[in-house]
């Protein structure tokens, strides 16, 4: 369901950000039309050259670059997208997303979206608990994200509770299902 599909995989700053790019292959592998945005956090977890080689196209991790994107990439890259998936999506991104801020890339983004956004949240369980953060968490369904609810497991804190990100097979087919339920659109 996702072949010939154009899909922003949004890549926040969590330790999760590694099984951004198994989810990236993933879809890669199914046939869809993968680009990668990168938050300045992300990139201290991963590496831009990773999401290169595994969508075959440039990493957008800036808000200004006129030579790439002379529209300016929040508008274009909204304008192509037929989903973004957001995956880890750490408090921070959840927050803002929110509330309608708007800082980065990322954030800019998913204000210019018209498309189905989903969000796979990763942190730390005692964050993942907090009221804050889960009042973000009603408020982004309320407005029409989709959420891909964390597991229970391991996490990097070397403590085990909720908040470890969805596998990639798992946020994979949360987005097959939402794009089957929307036809592509028209490129401009």
């Amino acid at each position: 369901m996702v072949e010939g599909r154009e899909i922003i995989v949004g890549v926040s700053g969590g330790i999760a950000a590694y099984k951004a790019a198994a989810l990236t292959s993933l879809l890669v592998q199914e046939g869809a039309h993968v680009t990668a945005v990168l938050t300045a956090n992300a990139l201290e977890f991963v590496g831009a050259a990773t999401f290169a080689a595994l969508t075959g196209r440039p990493v957008a991790s800036r808000s200004f670059d006129p030579a790439a994107f002379p529209l300016g990439a929040h508008i274009e890259l909204a304008a192509r997208a037929d989903l973004v998936v957001v995956a880890p999506a750490t408090a921070d991104v959840l927050a803002k997303a929110a509330s309608g801020a708007a800082d980065d890339l990322l954030t800019t983004l998913l204000l210019c979206a018209e498309c189905p956004v989903l969000m796979a949240p990763a942190m730390n369980a005692a964050m993942w608990a907090k009221p804050a953060v889960q009042r973000n968490v009603v408020q982004l369904q309320a407005d029409g994200v989709s959420i891909v609810q964390p597991g229970t497991g391991w996490l990097s804190c070397r403590q085990t509770g909720a908040g470890r990100m969805a596998e990639p097979d798992e946020i994979v087919a949360s987005i097959a299902a939402a794009l089957a339920r929307r036809p592509p659109h028209s490129r401009p």
